[in-house]
């Protein structure tokens, strides 16, 4: 080490329960040499060349913060499609207003049918909420926008795509299309409707060229990275990866990520759906042979697999009673009778499984499954992992525990869903017990707070996770299901050192501990220090990364 950057600060949180708090932290070649005063770390000062940078004398340390479940490539381009959601969004090409109606959102694709001079170019639009918006689109209403023109549109997450007649027709799909997620009207007719992935990749792989346009990934990865860093935050997990076309994503994530400018590291995980369609039973073999391109900056984590529906788009499984119009929602892409089967081959290699499950339901198949696969093959340590663990009960958070299991949570629906769910989805009941985070607290489950962005009418933001997390306050200022509030100290460990454990990373990240990345987010007050219930409101100035200074208005 020729020489030593010594970051000062007013605090500095480690997130080291031994030794919690700090005053100044040594940096270098991007790691962390030293932490604790200027007068504790004497012995390094007096045998190396040192800087003192007091640019955050004023300031509180935190170790980076950790969204593990996130999806800027894929929604970074949906932002650049026709948008028809309800609220304001930021867009790559400008501000997009929010159409509160359903007919406000046909008068919108209509005035996109007008713009596009191309007559064989298709309307690709996304954002509808169907809780709010009246529900899912249709083919008929489609087909009253245009039966010329194809239309192909998404929800504001990438579970429910529908179409018109001519997108039908390009997609190849017609009254003999016999795949689950292909749904109809009541008399049998085609809808229109494609929910879930098995259905839904046979309606985007006619579209799929113009959500590879060349430059499209790297201008998303880049612009939505910049939105994190904003948050505090210095590393994500892409959940999603290779969902369009795996080596694309892969050219793409290594031109972004791998600048110096680029300030988070990314850990991708692959879908393992579109895995197994390229390799098959070698599979695990090729994800390990990936591992080998790792970096500090981009590596690969793990394998995901999708098995219910979505929250918002209100297709996730749920147990009886059900949803308040008594559908059922939707399965993933793998039969479930088939999961044990296909997971087999990665948990014996030792691949970390992430498992989407949304539904009580789900859930429940899920902490089955993983049972099954312990007692097939035991395995300590694991770090199977139920992402999302929106609607669940007490007992399975105890079932997750016995079997070693780990959460992902995304807590946002408390505040910014939960009553729309409770009228228009699930009932009061399961909308106001949504993230039962005090429930997996209680039972000693390791968990972590995500906000799958932009994927989800949500912002990510972690510190209004955690504020979530600790007051369960709705849109409306009343408390949802209180004795699932957790304490700020474990909602602060959910953005941090557990979001890391959850990737498998606690061993350099998440923490301000000797040997780890110096990875910080740099805060203008304490998180602890304030009132709770304005946690979301502590202003971030930037963050560190490497050693390497982003400022958040840089």
């Amino acid at each position: 080490m020729d020489n030593l950057t010594v970051f000062t600060a007013k605090r500095i949180r480690t997130m080291d329960a031994g030794r919690p708090l700090a005053e100044a932290v040594a940096v270098a070649d991007g790691k962390i040499v030293s932490v604790g005063t200027l007068e504790t770390m004497r012995p390094w000062l007096d045998r190396c060349e040192y800087t003192i940078d007091d640019t955050f004398k004023d300031k509180v340390i935190f170790p980076g913060f950790i969204d593990p479940h996130t999806h800027f490539r894929m929604s970074g381009v949906f932002m650049g499609l026709t948008y028809i959601g309800p609220i304001d969004q930021q867009g790559p090409r400008g501000f997009n207003k929010g159409i509160a109606t359903r007919d406000g959102v046909l008068d919108k694709l209509r005035e996109a049918d007008a713009a596009l001079e191309d007559p064989d170019r298709p309307i690709l639009a996304w954002g509808l909420d169907p809780a709010v918006q009246g529900g899912q689109l249709h083919r008929d209403e489609l087909d009253s926008v245009s039966r010329t023109r194809p239309i192909w549109t998404v929800t504001y997450a990438p579970h429910v795509v529908v179409c018109n007649s001519p997108m039908l027709e390009v997609a190849g799909v017609d009254e003999s299309t016999n795949v689950y997620g292909v749904e109809r009207y009541p008399d049998g007719r085609l809808n229109g409707q494609f929910i879930e992935r098995a259905a839904t990749r046979i309606a985007t792989r006619p579209v799929a060229k113009y959500l590879n346009e060349p430059g499209m990934g790297v201008e998303a990865i880049r612009a939505l990275a910049k939105t994190a860093q904003q948050a505090g935050i210095t590393a994500t997990a892409e959940m999603i990866f290779g969902y369009l076309d795996f080596a694309a994503e892969w050219a793409e994530h290594k031109e972004a990520v791998l600048d110096p400018d680029f300030p988070l590291r990314m850990y991708l995980v692959p879908i393992e759906g579109r895995i197994r369609g390229a390799h098959g039973d070698k599979s695990p073999d090729f994800l390990l042979e990936m591992q080998q391109q790792n970096t500090d900056k981009l590596a690969f984590q793990g394998v995901k697999f999708v098995n219910d529906g979505s929250y918002p788009a209100m297709t996730l499984r749920l147990r009886a009673p059900g949803y308040l119009d008594g559908h059922e929602g939707h399965r993933g892409e793998n039969p479930w009778e088939e999961l044990v089967e296909v997971m087999l081959p990665y948990w014996k290699a030792g691949i970390q499984i992430h498992s989407h499950a949304n539904g009580d339901e789900t859930v429940e198949m899920t902490l089955n499954l993983l049972e099954e696969l312990q007692r097939i093959h035991p395995r300590f340590d694991h770090r199977f992992t139920i992402e999302h663990y929106c609607i669940s009960t007490p007992d399975q958070a105890r079932r997750l525990k016995a079997l070693g299991g780990l959460a992902s949570v995304n807590n946002y629906f408390v505040h910014y869903r939960s009553l729309i769910h409770a009228e228009q989805g699930f009932g009061p009941d399961r909308a106001e017990a949504t993230a039962r985070l005090g429930s997996l607290e209680r039972e000693g489950v390791v968990f972590a707070l995500h906000s799958d962005f932009s994927l989800v009418l949500t912002p990510i933001h972690p510190l209004t996770a955690a504020w979530i997390a600790v007051n369960r306050v709705a849109t409306d200022g009343s408390v949802q299901a209180s004795g699932e509030r957790i304490g700020v100290d474990r909602a602060l460990r959910a953005i941090t050192i557990d979001a890391a454990h959850i990737l498998s990373r606690d061993h350099e990240l998440g923490s301000i501990e000797v040997g780890k990345h110096a990875d910080f987010a740099i805060l203008e007050d304490d998180p602890y220090e304030v009132d709770p219930m304005a946690i979301k409101d502590v202003p971030i100035w930037g963050t560190v990364l490497g050693g390497k200074v982003f400022a958040a208005d840089g």
